[in-house]
């Protein structure tokens, strides 16, 4: 046994989906609110690829995910956007997305290193698509005057045009390919996408068996995965689980739709149990992808979020569980890793959105998606960048998840045993000595390196080195970064090489901690 060894970030997988259940519930279109999107690049450390390779189907690359935040400015009473440049750096937002581009919105932004998707809007498709000439002008006005000063790294063509009701399906393909080649003429490279609802999908439980609708496949989905993936873009997915739970309050977990602990829900075809909704939402598209064979294309989370407020009708709406979903979200995104299908692409996430919009149509929720006031206070208390995340107190990292008592059921140790002492509220992280050996080195070796787990008392005449094995070392070392982490969602999981029990772990003499 050896430790500790280079790190790797564990798998957060994600969430599970009830047997009957409707996954694909979306807002409706809404074109104004933005959210910081995060850049797609992915990289590898040499020291890691024996690591990584040990692990199937968990997230191994080294760089972590982005989060960014929606501006959209349905409202009359937002703050100028130079006071909005300073909001946003203030809290280390360097992503945004736009739904127009507004010159002054754009022209604030030039200088400050903040990068932006823009859009062509739903409206403009019909033209776009007809003629180039029309996207030539419209580059000429509309990028090129602030581009690079201001940059503008993606053109979100549309905004859930599927379920557009003045039919602009047809031409959304055709206006992604004008655009493109108006860039290209004038020899800039940006991205060019489009966002899509999740019910451009025709099942999306279990994931595995997540497929499009049928009559949109021909016509428009194979033609732009086509060109994503020719152009080196990616698909923008606006993803919901506080839909998804809302139609399906008898089925769905709260904790599950809100990233808490919980027991998940397993895919019987490929294995992978989900607990967090939103991972088995985008698995779903992943896995619609795969069917095309189209399973080279990236994708970005351009929009999720939850309301502070809603209708008695929906439920779910407040601040509390708005606070535990965009703020467990971000502590997923940020500490690494992709969803069970695509562990090695780190995730890329939209929050949805900046500001309460006060002029939009709609149930109160529609409203109430803001991370901050008009007056720029705050709705609620969440980090959006990793050193804010590494301010935190520790009770509070977690958004209150320490209130969550998770129990889940998971195969016995094949060594040592757990007491059955009655310790009502407790939770611990144990190994699972299944997985052989090397996974559980591994895992090891990332929880007393990078994971910064208290392995002092595991090593070598230290009070817990006996017994001298790998599954009760690992067992110490796992439970150990899981207290450390407040015991929030996904920490004790390590691609599959740990579980949580809610009886304290017995090794020898050994006792473990229940908090630091």
């Amino acid at each position: 046994m050896n430790l500790p060894t280079p790190p790797f970030y564990p798998p957060h997988y994600p969430p599970f989906y009830p047997t009957t259940l409707t996954l694909i519930n979306t807002r409706p279109n809404r074109p104004s609110t933005s959210i910081l999107h995060p850049t797609m690049a992915s990289s590898t450390i040499n020291t890691l690829l024996l690591l990584l390779h040990l692990f199937s189907g968990v997230a191994f690359s080294a760089s972590t995910g982005m989060i960014g935040v929606n501006y959209g400015r349905i409202a009359d009473n937002l703050p100028d956007p130079t006071k909005v440049v300073q909001l946003l750096k203030s809290n280390a937002i360097d992503h945004i997305k736009l739904y127009d581009t507004d010159s002054a919105v754009l022209k604030a932004l030039s200088g400050s290193n903040i990068a932006v998707t823009v859009a062509l809007p739903n409206q403009l498709l019909s033209s776009a698509a007809a003629n180039q000439a029309f996207t030539d002008d419209w580059v000429q006005s509309n990028i090129l005057p602030y581009h690079p000063a201001t940059i503008i790294e993606a053109i979100a063509v549309g905004n859930e045009v599927f379920v557009d009701p003045n039919n602009t399906t047809d031409f959304l393909v055709p206006a992604m390919k004008n655009v493109y080649a108006s860039l290209q003429k004038n020899k800039i490279s940006i991205n060019v996408s489009s966002p899509i609802a999740l019910s451009a999908l025709a099942t999306s439980y279990p994931s595995s068996s997540g497929s499009f609708k049928p009559d949109l496949i021909e016509p428009v989905i194979k033609p732009m995965l086509s060109f994503l993936k020719n152009t080196g873009s990616y698909l923008m997915v606006n993803a919901y689980p506080f839909f998804a739970y809302g139609a399906n309050t008898d089925t769905i977990s709260l904790d599950y739709a809100l990233l808490r602990d919980n027991n998940g829900v397993k895919d019987q075809k490929t294995g992978i149990t989900y607990k967090t909704l939103l991972e088995a939402q985008l698995d779903a598209v992943y896995a619609a992808m795969d069917a095309l064979q189209f399973n080279d294309v990236k994708m970005v989370v351009s929009e999720t979020g939850w309301p502070s407020k809603g209708d008695s009708n929906e439920p779910g709406a407040g601040e509390d569980n708005a606070a535990q979903y965009n703020g467990n979200l971000v502590r997923r995104v940020l500490t690494g890793g992709g969803t069970p299908l695509r562990p090695n692409d780190p995730l890329v996430v939209y929050l949805f959105a900046l500001f309460n919009e006060d002029q939009k149509s709609g149930p109160t929720s529609e409203r109430n998606y803001g991370l901050f006031y008009p007056n720029e206070e705050k709705v609620y208390n969440v980090p959006l960048s990793r050193q804010a995340l590494a301010d935190l107190p520790s009770e509070a990292a977690s958004n209150g998840s320490k209130s969550q008592v998770p129990v889940a059921e998971a195969p016995s140790p094949s060594s040592g045993d757990v007491s059955a002492a009655n310790t009502v509220g407790q939770t611990w992280c144990v190994a699972n000595g299944n997985v052989g050996d090397e996974k559980l080195q591994a895992a090891l070796d990332y929880a007393c390196g990078e994971g910064r787990a208290d392995c002092r008392p595991i090593q070598s005449g230290a009070t817990c080195y006996n017994p001298s094995t790998l599954e009760a070392h690992a067992s110490y070392a796992f439970n150990s970064y899981y207290q450390k982490q407040t015991r929030v969602s996904g920490s004790c999981d390590f691609g599959g090489a740990a579980y949580v029990v809610s009886q304290p772990p017995r090794f020898g003499s050994c006792k473990f901690p229940t908090g630091y």
